[in-house]
This record gives C-alpha cells, structure tokens and sequence, in this order.
C-alpha cells in the first residue's frame, strides 16, 4: 500500500477553508497501481458470498463496479436525491462540511442478499451510515465497506452500525 500512499495528493482547503481533500486521480490514473486498488479492496470478500456492490456517488462508482467485476456480482449506485429514474429510498444525513441525502432503487437488493459498500474515503462516516442504512432498508445484509482511505482521526469507523471496515491507507 505504500506505493499507492505515494500517489495520494493533498489539497488544502478543499473543498472548504480547513479541510485537506486526498485527492485520489494519480491512482486512478496509473494502470499498476489502480489494478492494484482494486485487487486490495475486493480481496478479503473473495469468498464472503457478495452478489451485490454498492458505491457511493461519485468516486465510489469508479471503485464499487471494478469491484464486482472481479467479485462476480452486480452493482448498485447509492446516488444524490433526483438522479435515479425508478421508485427509491431516501436517507439524509450530516456530513463533516453540511448535510445531504442519499438514495437507492427500492429493488436494488433482495432481502437477505449479501452486499459489499464500496468508496473511496471514510470521513467521519456519516455518508457511509447513510448508505448502509438505505441498503438495510431494503433487507440487504451489509457484509463489509471496503474504502481506499481511512480518516481515523475523525472516528468514522464508529458510526457504520457494526459493519465491518476494510480500509487500504490509514492516515491518524
């Protein structure tokens, strides 16, 4: 994971005074070590049964669907409120830097499938909580939330409601 740490870029203020965003494109732009991202996250759910993965909008799309590709399993896009054109499930929740709500398809999930959350950073997981709490909505099983970047500093690994956290970079 070092050489994937390496490519993470910091950016100051962003995107408010006070907030340093780890900006994530150098990985994605590197054919190595974005197959690498990919590989490391969906590894440990190799053998856990997931026929789903979800991501939230929008860096966790580009990681949630190379994800199920190598899982075998479909993918579910966990957007902003209006985006999704079928009937839908909303959560609102608060995040480090305001508010703002999430949705899914009410079919997304059958009750009881196994399902696997994918994005790129926990903050201080209130979007996560959101995601999990929309996918328990619908009876989906919550199996694990893969993400490339913890900010354990924030503590966000407290509020996934008991799920499993599976995080590649940690920064204290």
């Amino acid at each position: 994971m070092d050489n994937l740490s390496a490519l993470i870029r910091d950016i100051p203020d962003f995107p408010e005074p006070g907030i340093v965003f780890k900006d994530i494109t150098p990985v994605l732009a590197d054919p190595a070590a974005f197959t690498a991202l990919v590989e490391a996250l969906a590894e440990p759910f190799r053998d856990s049964g997931v026929s789903k993965v979800a991501g939230i909008e929008a860096r966790g799309f580009t990681l949630a669907t190379p994800v199920a590709g190598l899982l075998g399993a479909g993918f579910i896009p966990v957007r902003k409120p209006g985006k999704l054109p079928y009937e839908t499930v909303r959560e609102d929740y608060s995040l480090e830097y305001g508010t703002d709500s999430l949705e899914i398809h009410t079919d997304a999930a059958q009750p009881g499938e196994k399902v696997l959350l994918v994005d790129d950073v926990i903050a201080t997981g209130g979007t996560a909580a959101a995601a999990i709490r929309l996918l328990k909505k619908i009876g989906a099983d919550v199996v694990g939330f893969a993400v490339f970047i913890e900010l354990s500093f924030l503590n966000g690994a407290q509020m996934l409601d008991g799920v499993p956290l599976h995080a590649l970079v940690k920064y204290d």
